[in-house]
C-alpha cells in the first residue's frame, strides 16, 4: 500500500509540474536577453570540499575569459542572465548566486568574483538530476523576455533519486527549455553515454566531457563559449 502511495504521490508530483510550467511564448521581438543560462552544479555525497572549489573557480576563471566576453558581445542584445545554483538530493536545491545580467567585461568579471567567494550551501545527499532540473525550469519561468533558455548542468553520476530522468528531460524540452550537460567521469564510466541517452534535450543540445575535477575548468569554459555563441548559422 505504501508503494502505492509513493508511486501516486510522484505521479501527481509530475502532473502537477507539467501544468504548472507553462509553454513557451516569448518570440524574438519580445526578446531583451540573447540568452538566460542557470548553471546547476553537483554538490552530492560523491564531491568531496576539493572538487566543489574546482568547480567554482572553474565557472569563475571562464566568466573572466576574453572568449566568453567576445561570445556575449557578438549576441542580437550582446547580454545574458546567468544563475549560479547547487543541488544534490531531491529536497536540496539552492540558488547560490541569483539572475545576474551581464553585458559587459566588468559584469563578466563581477559575476566571476561573486562565483569564486561562493559557499558550499546544499545540503549532500544523493544524486537527483531530475529534481536539479526540475528547480531549475521553475526559475526560468520566473522571467519572460529571452531568445533561449538553457540549463547547464554538471555531474559526476547518474540520477538515483527523484523523478524518472527522460520524463523530466521531456517536460522542460516541451516547454522550450535545453538542457546541456557536463558528464564529470571521475567515478562513473562512459557518463557521457548516460547524458546523452536520459539527461540532454532541447534545441542544439550537447554534452561536454571531463575525464576528473581536474579538468573540470577548460571544460566548462568551452561548454559556457559554445552555450552563450549559440548554434552556428548554416
Amino acid at each position: 500500500m505504501n508503494i502505492l502511495l509513493a508511486a501516486a504521490r510522484k505521479a501527481a508530483v509530475i502532473l502537477f509540474l507539467a501544468g504548472a510550467l507553462p509553454a513557451a511564448s516569448v518570440g524574438a521581438q519580445a526578446a531583451s536577453v540573447d540568452l538566460r543560462l542557470v548553471l546547476a552544479v553537483d554538490c552530492s555525497y560523491s564531491v568531496d570540499a576539493r572538487e566543489f572549489r574546482l568547480q567554482m573557480q572553474g565557472i569563475a576563471s571562464a566568466f573572466r575569459s576574453e572568449e566568453l566576453a567576445q561570445a556575449i558581445a557578438q549576441g542580437d542584445h550582446r547580454r545574458i542572465d546567468v544563475l549560479l545554483m547547487q543541488w544534490s538530493s531531491e529536497s536540496s536545491q539552492i540558488v547560490a548566486v541569483p539572475w545576474t545580467p551581464i553585458a559587459s567585461r566588468a559584469d563578466a568579471l563581477a559575476f566571476a568574483e561573486r562565483v569564486a567567494a561562493t559557499p558550499r550551501l546544499t545540503a549532500e545527499g544523493g544524486t537527483s538530476l531530475s529534481a536539479a532540473l526540475l528547480f531549475a525550469a521553475g526559475l526560468l519561468e520566473q522571467s519572460e523576455g529571452a531568445l533561449r533558455r538553457v540549463v547547464d548542468i554538471s555531474a559526476d553520476g547518474r540520477n538515483n533519486t527523484g523523478q524518472e530522468m527522460g520524463l523530466v528531460r521531456n517536460i522542460l524540452v516541451g516547454r522550450g527549455i535545453t538542457i546541456n550537460g557536463l558528464a564529470i567521469e571521475n567515478e562513473v564510466a562512459n557518463l557521457q553515454g548516460y547524458f546523452a541517452r536520459h539527461v540532454v534535450g532541447g534545441t542544439d543540445f550537447f554534452v561536454v566531457t571531463a575525464k576528473n575535477y581536474d579538468a573540470y575548468a577548460e571544460a566548462i569554459q568551452r561548454k559556457l563559449i559554445r552555450e552563450i555563441a549559440g548554434p552556428p548559422v548554416s
